[in-house]
């Protein structure tokens, strides 16, 4: 399984980007799917993250409102829409798949080593 990241950039603070993430194979329909990043001198961070179904998404505290996670389990795709972008949201980022199809309740999400297969990163840059 091979994750494939891409739309990343240059962006002024208060504007938007959308990061999507192809993955090859066909057992994407069955994944979890989350998004990471990891700011220069920081840990990885729990961004966002989707079931299956697209009937649960998760999203970390500090991008609750501004950015959405969604998936087309057709074009075994799954995107980020980055919304009222800050400087603090400068990093690379990365998507990643779990085998389970769901987190059952739990806040394994939230979790990077609950994942199985990892994108290589796209890095996202905001100016002030």
């Amino acid at each position: 399984v091979q994750l494939q990241a891409s739309g990343g950039g240059l962006v002024q603070a208060g504007g938007s980007l959308r990061l999507s993430c192809a993955v090859s194979g066909r057992s994407f329909s069955t994944y979890g799917m989350g998004w990471f990043r990891q700011a220069p001198g920081k840990e990885r961070e729990f961004v966002a993250a989707i079931n299956w179904s697209s009937g649960s998404l998760y999203y970390g505290d500090s991008v609750r409102g501004r950015f959405t996670i969604s998936r087309d389990n057709a074009k075994n795709t799954v995107y980020l829409q980055m919304n009222s972008l800050k400087p603090e949201d400068t990093a690379v980022y990365y998507c990643a798949a779990d085998r389970k199809p769901n987190w059952y309740g739990t806040t394994w999400y939230l979790r990077d080593g609950e994942y199985d297969y990892w994108g290589q990163g796209t890095l996202v840059t905001v100016s002030s």
